[in-house]
């Protein structure tokens, strides 16, 4: 993130993500919005984390072979119940998965 340090500039940037997401309510949105309208420095960063989100998406467009796929879901549903001083516990337990090319 750039040093912009204007009024307004650490909240925008702090949810940049956010906002280029599509994740936060319309109020906040339209804040971010007029912020980044105008301010030079935030547009600048908005428009490079824009641009390194749309070059990451295109370069993972590879889908995981099905058995790896069905070992990294098994390894997430692993779920260990514990009886602990009358408190029922659950715990996802996730095993190490590696990937050998």
């Amino acid at each position: 993130m750039t040093n912009c340090d204007g009024p307004g500039c650490g909240d925008a940037l702090q949810n940049l993500y956010l906002f280029i997401d599509h994740e936060m309510d319309d109020a906040s949105c339209e804040e971010i919005r007029a912020h980044i309208d105008g301010c030079s420095e935030c547009l600048s960063e908005y428009d490079l984390e824009r641009l390194v989100k749309s070059l990451v998406s295109r370069s993972c467009g590879e889908v995981a072979p099905e058995p790896l796929r069905q070992k990294v879901l098994s390894s997430i549903r692993q779920v260990q119940v514990e009886i602990a001083d009358g408190i029922r516990v659950t715990r996802t337990t996730i095993t190490e998965t590696r990937i050998i090319e």
